[in-house]
């Protein structure tokens, strides 16, 4: 986020502008080589001079300021990050990614005047769908995690685990762990609070029994941001290196970044046209 954030403010210069638009953004975000957006670079074929070009120069231009961002944005561009923050409370996340900021962007007049259908659908597929990731194990060490206490489900706790997931992400999620429970080892954890309530879990090996397959992992909104879900996932990781697995596919990965910093994983290629 932050280097498309400075990518879009080094564009002011090319386009001889003093105020950060919505064009601005996009231009950022399909500079940007990492993640996701990192098979934009490669496939997408948006002519990046002719956006330049569309860019509004004009003095008369309203604009604010955003803490965001270093330079003043348009009120146009204000109106893009308060939709991507919408997306972000819509998907119950509690950091502003990628993927939000470009569908914001997609959805804006401006920015839809400027690309094709066949643009928007590729950008919309490959920047903003749950992606599938790797994270190589053959090397993997297990970090330093202090806290909190995390540990395998037991028995006793079958229940209150299945309406955790259902109350608090969906029904589908509390479907996988149900069927998870059925194995004669389960290979769920769940991270615990200091009384003994369920703060997050994390499974491998029980969505559709995949072998390798990480996932799914939910940590509730109020215990985001302090470890709960780096924690859960590490323990994940640890045990299937134990198992003996090369490495891990992390299914349906909503934030990229997340995985990227806590493990190294890259996002897998898609293989099928668009």
């Amino acid at each position: 986020m932050i280097r498309i954030m400075k990518t879009a403010e080094k564009e002011l210069e090319k386009t001889n502008s003093s105020v950060l638009t919505p064009v601005h953004l996009l231009l950022g975000c399909l500079q940007e080589k990492t993640g996701a957006f990192g098979e934009i670079v490669l496939r997408c074929n948006v002519d990046l001079n002719r956006l330049r070009a569309a860019v509004n120069t004009s003095s008369s231009c309203q604009q604010v300021e955003n803490p965001i961002f270093t330079v003043p944005i348009s009120m146009e561009l204000q109106r893009v990050m308060e939709t991507a923050f919408d997306y972000m409370h819509r998907y119950k996340q509690v950091f502003l990614n990628e993927g939000h900021l470009l569908k914001a962007l997609l959805v804006n007049e401006e920015i839809d005047r400027l690309l094709t259908s066949d643009d928007k659908k590729m950008l919309l597929t490959l920047g903003t769908t749950a992606r599938y990731m790797v994270t190589h194990l053959r090397d993997y060490t297990f970090p330093n995690i202090s806290s909190p206490h995390v540990r395998k489900v037991e028995k006793r706790e079958y229940q209150q685990l299945v309406h955790f997931v259902a109350q608090n992400f969906s029904s589908d999620w509390a479907d996988t762990i149900k069927g998870g429970l059925q194995l004669d080892e389960p290979t769920i954890y769940i991270a615990l609070g200091t009384e003994g309530d369920i703060l997050g879990f994390a499974t491998f090996d029980v969505y559709q029994r995949k072998k390798g397959y990480f996932g799914p992992m939910g940590v509730t909104m109020s215990n985001r941001t302090k470890g709960v879900g780096f924690a859960l996932l590490h323990y994940c990781l640890q045990e299937m290196k134990e198992i003996g697995y090369e490495y891990a596919i992390i299914g349906g990965a909503g934030p990229i970044e997340f995985y990227e910093k806590a493990c190294n994983a890259v996002v897998i290629p898609l293989r099928n046209s668009i």
